[in-house]
């Protein structure tokens, strides 16, 4: 502490003009210089003395077991004197992971930005590292995170969905190739389940082409929309109230098909009955009279 203050004092006086100073300006010199010695004896970045053998194999180490207790800053500043002070270490890619792993850790909308930026410049630096799929798969993560609720912006949904089709692609034998399938299915559902939202709302307003756009446009771009017992329902209602039955009965038995529980199985079955009861027998032509 005596050192940090006695450099502040160095600086200080540098700056200062070699000219009377009055009372007031003594005190307020005083009052820096208690604050300045305050902050040297206050928390300080974690360091190993300059010169120590593996200087950087210690500092990453050290910013491992951090980030294992989740101390996101402590282990951040190790991770970061390795990147910052040790261009050329074996463990400058690991340690640019770890910071991503920090703030991804950290959990706030600031600290998200940031990790973003972290996993990104990794693969960009790092392309063919051995542990490139695990900076993809975070990058995703880090958008997945901040998935909104379906009845709000689905920005990061997006984001989240691309991320994660980039990771299967350029990794299908990443050992974390299963939790990336799961996570984008996730993802899919709540982008889906947010343009299902706005069909519910047209079919309950009773606006049925709109209802029946968006939810057609839903089981197109997601036919495999993990909610879809919804959408072929309130769908085949929707053409059903536009006097468009013999449209709505296909969803409606898909609904049937595919769904061996479901809040609207009964209903539709009872729907498809009836448009089925509905169509028309063909009566059959009757045979020509036998030629003589």
């Amino acid at each position: 502490m005596a050192d940090d203050l006695s450099g502040a004092v160095v600086n200080v006086r540098r700056a200062v003009p070699r000219t009377r100073v009055p009372r007031t300006g003594i005190v307020a010199l005083g009052a820096l210089l208690l604050v300045l010695g305050a902050v040297g004896c206050g928390k300080k970045a974690p360091s190993v003395t300059p010169g120590t053998g593996d200087a950087d194999r210690i500092l990453f180490e050290r910013g491992a077991e951090a980030l294992n207790e989740k101390k996101w800053f402590t282990a951040r500043e190790y991770f970061r004197q390795v990147v910052d002070g040790y261009p050329q270490s074996p463990y400058r890619s690991d340690s640019k992971l770890g910071l991503g792993d920090t703030y991804l850790g950290e959990g706030t909308t600031q600290a998200y930005v940031l990790a973003v930026n972290e996993f990104q410049e990794f693969l960009t630096f790092y392309p063919t590292h051995p542990r490139a799929d695990y900076g993809q798969y975070k990058l995703a993560m880090c958008h997945f995170r901040q998935m909104a609720k379906a009845e709000r912006d689905q920005t990061e949904s997006k984001a989240a969905i691309a991320e994660f089709e980039v990771f299967l692609e350029r990794y299908p034998q990443s050992p974390l190739r299963d939790d990336a399938r799961a996570k984008l299915r996730q993802a899919r559902d709540r982008l889906s389940d947010s343009e299902f939202k706005v069909g519910l709302f047209y079919y309950r307003a009773r606006w049925y082409p709109g209802a029946i756009d968006r939810l057609q446009s839903v089981l197109k771009a997601d036919p495999e929309y993990t909610n879809r017992d919804g959408a072929y329902y309130y769908l085949g209602e929707s053409l059903i109230k536009m006097g468009r039955q013999a449209e709505a009965l296909p969803w409606l038995d898909r609904l049937v098909q595919e769904f061996s529980q479901s809040e609207y199985l009964e209903e539709a079955r009872l729907r498809v009955a009836e448009l089925k009861a509905a169509i028309p027998t063909p009566t059959p032509n009757p045979s020509p009279p036998p030629t003589s």
